[in-house]
């Protein structure tokens, strides 16, 4: 229907108007409700362009200008992320303070344009006039807009609280300070400890020790399990073996524990020594003394190079497990909850305040941790055996879908439970080994008897050649043709 306006005066010709959108006929219902739906559809689908057609173009101008800057920075992240995701992730992750200057950008990007989103969707419930509509559309549109609202809202506040704790994540886990290094032999050595921190930290002994290596080229990863018990254990160059040209002896001292084990050299460095005077560079580079001694521990070990660690608070370890949504661990072996038995020979029956029953299980934290702890009805060996399947299984579900939708409760639960002198500009790399490995299986060596290592006098030039061997296999060459 067109609409005749008067003439304005001699000379003036008649304007006829032929834009509907903006100028309807507001007594038709069915007409009013059509363009109605029309509003909504082309709110969501170009915001904006409703109010270029029918509202303030002024406001419907800048709200298209605004989506399509939007659009066309997705394309480009896209196509970072496809064709050049080294740029991509050294941008969002290993640029240091850039990266959180570009992290910060996206956050309030996406906070602005949510408002602005909220905007459009009100005043395109303004033009659309409801009173004039027909009665079902008029119940209809509201609903359809506000839960659209609602859904899009929704993604991308969800999406801002992921980029600022990404942001805060990186600052706090990951230093600036530390050394940046190359592969040492073709792969990337990293020390694994857990423990439990905290109150009482001052006596706090290693439960699980181990040397993730992680090659370089094919992400391929393979864990060396190191007994806590492990005695007379070489250093490698350093202040250590200044102390022990001849191995690690043992003590026999209240405050610095008890035998040689390797879980006793932090308490001996930090509390009974000078540990900053042996390693006087290691809290400028986001490390430790004791956690330096115990690094030149395991490569006097393995005979690798070790340059990096990873601390695992075992008191937060449940927190992981939960936000991964669980991990999925066969059990072997009727296993006790509790904290042992009060006196010797004490039936586990009597203590136990629960039960892990054999067979496949998707285990929740607490019953996770209570599987890589147990160790009364079993022993150390056993355990370290646990503690490696639940890396693996941990590893085993960090999938994308994983870490898309459980991103903020993996960050907050990272932040309290790790603590690393990796550098923040080996992320992009580290990141592409890990997709990688997910690829491949985890070769495991566990230095205890089963593995053929006496532990009670081990041979360590036995178990530099395994190591090696293990790393480096030889590869056949193939004959010559005759």
């Amino acid at each position: 229907m067109t609409i005749a306006a008067p003439r304005a005066g001699i000379g003036a010709r008649p304007v006829i108007e032929t834009r509907p959108m903006r100028h309807p006929d507001v007594d038709d219902p069915g007409f009013m409700a059509r363009r109605g739906w029309w509003l909504v559809v082309m709110n969501v689908l170009v915001p904006g362009s409703a109010q270029v057609l029918a509202g303030n173009r002024r406001l419907g101008r800048f709200a298209l200008g605004a989506t399509l800057i939007g659009w066309l920075s997705v394309l480009v992240a896209v196509g970072l992320a496809l064709f050049a995701r080294p740029t991509f992730l050294w941008l969002t992750v290993g640029a240091g303070w850039l990266s959180a200057i570009v992290l910060t950008l996206v956050q309030v990007a996406l906070v602005g344009y949510l408002v602005l989103w909220i905007v459009l969707a009100i005043d395109t419930l303004r033009l659309v006039r409801l009173v004039r509509v027909s009665t079902l559309s008029r119940f209809g549109i509201p609903v359809a807009a506000l839960v659209i609202l609602g859904l899009v809202g929704a993604g991308t506040g969800y999406a801002a609280t992921v980029v600022g704790s990404g942001r805060d994540t990186l600052g706090s886990i990951f230093t600036q300070s530390g050394p940046s290094l190359p592969p040492s032999d073709g792969y990337y050595n990293i020390l694994l400890l857990g423990a439990d921190s905290g109150e009482g930290r001052d006596s706090m002994r290693y439960d699980s020790i181990s040397v993730v290596s992680v090659n370089a080229d094919t992400g391929a990863v393979t864990i060396t399990g190191i007994p806590r018990d492990m005695p007379g254990f070489p250093f490698a160059e350093g202040p250590m073996r200044d102390l022990y040209p001849d191995g690690h002896s043992s003590h026999n001292d209240s405050t610095c524990g008890w035998g040689s084990g390797i879980n006793q050299l932090r308490t001996e460095v930090e509390v009974c020594r000078d540990g900053t005077e042996l390693y006087p560079e290691a809290e400028a580079n986001g490390s430790e003394p004791g956690i330096e001694a115990t690094k030149d521990a395991a490569e006097g070990i393995l005979g690798i190079e070790i340059p990096y660690y990873v601390f695992i608070d075992m008191n937060g370890f449940a927190n992981l497990i939960d936000a991964l949504g669980g991990v999925t661990v066969t059990v072997e072996k009727r296993l006790p909850k509790g904290g042992g038995p009060s006196y010797k020979g004490e039936p586990a029956e009597d203590w136990a305040i629960g039960w892990i029953e054999p067979g496949e299980q998707k285990m929740n934290g607490d019953t996770a941790q209570w599987y890589a702890r147990s160790r009364y009805t079993t022993d150390d060996w056993d355990r370290m055996k646990r503690q490696r399947q639940l890396q693996e299984a941990i590893l085993a579900q960090f999938t994308p879908q994983t870490v898309l939708t459980r991103f903020n409760e993996i960050a907050s639960a990272g932040t309290a439970l790790v603590d690393t002198d990796l550098p923040q500009d080996k992320l992009p790399e580290f990141f592409d080994l890990v997709m990688k490995a997910k690829e491949l299986p985890v070769t495991t060596i566990e230095l205890t008897p089963e593995g053929g290592v006496d532990d009670t006098d081990p041979d360590f030039e036995y178990v530099r050649q395994l190591i090696q061997e293990t790393l480096h296999p030889a590869t056949e060459t193939p004959s010559p043709s005759s």
